[in-house]
């Protein structure tokens, strides 16, 4: 992604990995302060997926990924049983930090695969491939997504977008502001409207700051200002991103997702999804077999910010005491996307059908 730093334009992943170390824009700091964060071992980079140092489904893959390989290279030395037990000890640590994302759960099984042939330095030397070569498939995946979802922008198009599925939330680019990203690069005039998107404000601390560096014109607002818009006729298209789709195509993103894709629905506004095909959970028949993260109620009841004084700080913003309830994540019924774009295309409905085919399933068989 472009970013500024010092007055220097440069072009930066989200997240990679040096030797046993892998290194991270520390998301949570952001639009504030600009850190990269250094992480030793897999225990520091679990704790960095689980306290969103690092999230968005495809970042969260390839940082649990490269979690795989520090634990096999952190493993170096040990008997060939021992390393066995200490890499899937480390997997389960990893499993444990994001419930929703499936791509997580792709890329451990992935790493996982890897490290279980041969000897420990052929094991330890296939894990880091595999989780090197996931990132690259996420890179990837993003630039595809980014062509395909670009063929349905027109110029002047006017595109809401909820939570981040930037370059922030992968490797590079993104999912949903991959297409508006190209879309801008190639000359069309888009306008891009960006949901806050609380309780954590990742449209507002994120995309934002995403589109800002880009130098695609935007306007944030308030998650309850999207119906406004569009009712007013100033919205052209939705496009948002995933942590899970199951294999009807209900999708688990970002809570207030939901909400957005009923109000395109009543405004008679496409709906698409941007997703990689990692992002499909077959396995999973429809969304009500979706495991919904409940986090923490301090997200609800508190707000991270820069004062008068620029000072970050933590400020309560309900009386002391309140009860809150803080689903991470919504569910939309199938019903209300228009289509997806893929790595592979855009997939329409019928999303049973074209989800196979996508993924290239034979009916009745998910193996």
């Amino acid at each position: 992604m472009r970013i500024n730093i010092n007055g220097k334009t440069q072009e930066l992943w989200t997240l990679w990995r040096e030797g046993v170390d892998v290194k991270m824009i520390d998301q949570r700091l952001l639009p504030h302060k600009f850190e990269i964060l250094t992480l030793h071992c897999h225990c520091e980079t679990a704790e960095a997926i689980r306290d969103m140092a690092v999230r968005g489904a495809g970042a969260i893959g390839v940082a649990a990924g490269y979690g795989i390989a520090q634990a096999a290279l952190e493993a170096k030395g040990m008997e060939l049983k021992d390393f066995q037990a200490f890499v899937s000890e480390a997997a389960n640590t990893l499993q444990k930090t994001r419930p929703t994302a499936v791509n997580l759960f792709h890329a451990i099984d992935r790493c996982i695969k890897a490290a279980s042939k041969g000897s420990v330095i052929e094991r330890i030397a296939s894990a880091c491939e595999e989780a090197d070569r996931i990132a690259l498939d996420d890179l990837e995946a993003s630039k595809k997504m980014g062509e395909f979802g670009n063929t349905l922008i027109g110029d002047r198009c006017r595109i809401l977008t909820h939570c981040n599925a930037g370059a922030l939330a992968f490797i590079d680019n993104g999912s949903a502001l991959a297409p508006i990203r190209v879309a801008h690069r190639s000359g069309k005039r888009i306008f891009v409207y960006a949901d806050e998107t609380r309780p954590r404000s990742q449209g507002a601390k994120l995309t934002a700051w995403e589109l800002k560096q880009e130098g695609v014109p935007y306007a944030l607002i308030v998650d309850n200002a999207a119906g406004y818009y569009m009712r007013q006729g100033e919205v052209d298209l939705v496009i948002v991103g995933a942590d899970r789709i199951a294999a009807n195509g209900d999708t688990a993103n970002k809570i207030g997702t939901y909400e957005k894709a009923v109000l395109a629905r009543e405004n008679g506004l496409p709906f698409y999804v941007a997703a990689p095909m990692t992002t499909f959970d077959i396995k999973c028949l429809t969304g009500k077999g979706i495991e919904i993260e409940e986090r923490n109620p301090d997200e609800v009841n508190w707000v991270w910010g820069v004062d008068e004084d620029d000072v970050y700080t933590k400020v309560r913003i309900s009386a002391e005491g309140t009860t809150a309830l803080n689903p991470g994540f919504d569910v939309t019924p199938a019903r209300y996307i228009t289509g997806f774009i893929t790595d592979v295309g855009v997939l329409k409905p019928p999303f049973s059908r074209s989800i196979r085919k996508a993924l290239h399933i034979e009916k009745g068989n998910v193996n």
